[in-house]
């Protein structure tokens, strides 16, 4: 007898895309100046940052996007944005609020990814690698088409290893066949904290700079050094 498929259930689902869109519409709202969207620029990138992960996650996986065969996705990150837009003023004196939801978010997606690339029979580091890009695939989108560097790409706040430590937990406490509920809190709490504590005490990753130094000391030693005459 064949064990029945993993569904992620349908409310848990949408509270990811609900916080999602509202996080990915005060994002959106803070722009000033050129880059100052409309109301409705603002909807798309809180739809997009509430769907993303999970669109992401299906299209890795191979499947039909579950997030276009329910009304309710669309309707959540929708709504969800609108209360974004309309909260913007508030939120944005209180960061905080700002930086608790993405943790949320990224946490949550990476868990369902993980979770779902775990019982349609993936090895642990494929699963992992699906759960990362879930997790972080919302705000990739939204950098893309709003025309920012993308996050996870530069330094910052251990966005991605926040996410991936989340999903290497769960994926470790399912293989000690620890249920998955439990599995994926325990997921998505490590994701979370790590990521307020590196946003809190600004920890990231070490930049590049000793192989910018390496390459500049090469560069520089080429040149031709011209010495004035003395005589």
């Amino acid at each position: 007898m064949t064990e029945p498929l993993f569904v992620i259930p349908l409310w848990a689902d949408l509270i990811a895309v609900g916080l999602g869109g509202v996080q990915g519409a005060l994002f959106a709202s803070g722009f000033r100046g050129q880059r100052r969207l409309d109301f409705l620029g603002v909807a798309i990138i809180g739809i997009l940052v509430g769907m993303g992960g999970g669109l992401i996650r299906d299209l890795l996986l191979g499947l039909s996007p579950t997030t276009l065969h329910n009304n309710w996705y669309l309707v959540t990150a929708t709504i969800a944005s609108l209360v974004g837009m309309l909260l913007a003023g508030l939120f944005q004196r209180l960061n905080a609020v700002i930086v608790v939801l993405d943790a949320l978010v990224i946490g949550l997606f990476g868990a369902f990814g993980t979770s779902k690339a775990l019982a349609l029979g993936l090895p642990i580091v494929p699963a992992i690698f699906v759960g990362v890009c879930a997790a972080v695939g919302g705000g990739v989108l939204r950098d893309v088409i709003m025309g920012l560097p993308v996050a996870i790409m530069h330094v910052g706040s251990l966005y991605a290893v926040a996410a991936g430590a989340g999903c290497v937990v769960l994926a470790v406490l399912e293989l000690l066949d620890v249920p998955i509920a439990i599995a994926a809190i325990a997921g998505v709490s490590v994701t979370t904290i790590i990521r307020i504590l590196a946003v809190a005490f600004d920890v990231s990753l070490p930049e590049q700079r000793m192989l910018y130094r390496r390459k500049v000391a090469v560069e520089t030693a080429a040149i031709p050094v011209v010495r004035p005459d003395t005589d």
